[in-house]
């Protein structure tokens, strides 16, 4: 799916208290099916100088602000490098998503690296990541009826399944195959309304839940068939990564304390 993101995204890393590594666009946008009315998840990681990391006073490790900006609300998270690379090396999907967005507000030779480094980073217990987090957004939708959530669930399994399958990481919905007929549908929905409920004319939930039984049957199968190795193999890269960073960022003397 082609997405049009305002042009003003790029001036937010600027605004920000410290140095940006890089800055994407996550949540729907990312996923294929935004709404008229979404939010823009902006992630990325930020750079604290090592005045704030080996001294007394000590930078935020996380940054998040939400605000509205022509009209549209941003939501913004960012990690330190060090903290970033951290969930990297775990068993994060969330985060890898984030590091090898193709809607990239913001690049350094520091988030090229780190996109180097990513293919090492993924493993098989990445699995566990998807199928909870299915798991979550299920019963979100069974609680709520909300289509969002139902869509959530079918994106997270087919990602899961094609990770564990061709060690590659792909977040669209609409570039995803194996999923039921009906899920282009869906997302037409869902493009008018973000919190809009399931329409009347879509499958019932015994199909619903036949099929997203039947998925994370598939992303079970698919983790224990494969190939990808159980830890991490970019440990050491990240670690010679977050040190070099560190050591040439110094903090500005209106941030000093």
């Amino acid at each position: 799916m082609t997405v049009t993101l305002p042009a003003w995204l790029a001036e937010i890393p600027a605004e920000e208290a410290h140095p940006a590594a890089f800055a994407t666009v996550s949540g729907a946008h990312l996923y294929g099916f935004p709404s008229v009315d979404s939010d823009v998840d902006l992630r990325g990681v930020h750079l604290l100088p090592l005045e704030e990391v080996i001294g007394l006073h000590t930078g935020e490790e996380t940054l998040t602000r939400s605000w509205v900006r022509h009209g549209v609300e941003v939501d913004l998270v960012t990690h330190d490098l060090a903290k970033f690379c951290r969930l990297l090396l775990r068993r994060n999907g969330y985060v890898l998503e984030q590091l090898l967005s193709p809607l990239v507000v913001a690049t350094s030779p520091v988030h090229q690296e780190m996109i180097a480094a990513a293919p090492g980073c993924v493993t098989r217990n990445h699995a566990h990541h998807y199928l909870g987090f299915a798991r979550t957004q299920w019963s979100l939708f069974e609680r709520s009826g909300e289509l969002k959530p139902l869509l959530y669930t079918f994106r997270v399994l087919l990602t899961g399944i094609h990770l564990m399958r061709t060690g590659e990481l792909e977040a669209d919905l609409t570039r995803l195959t194996g999923g039921p007929a009906y899920l282009g549908d869906l997302m037409a929905a869902k493009r008018s309304a973000e919190h809009g409920l399931l329409p009347g004319d879509a499958p019932d939930r015994v199909r619903l839940a036949h099929d997203v039984t039947r998925l994370t049957a598939e992303l079970e199968e698919a983790r224990d068939a494969s190939r990808l190795p159980e830890t991490s193999a970019s440990a050491s890269i990240l670690h010679d990564l977050v040190v070099r960073t560190r050591l040439s960022v110094r903090a500005s003397p209106e941030g000093s304390r």
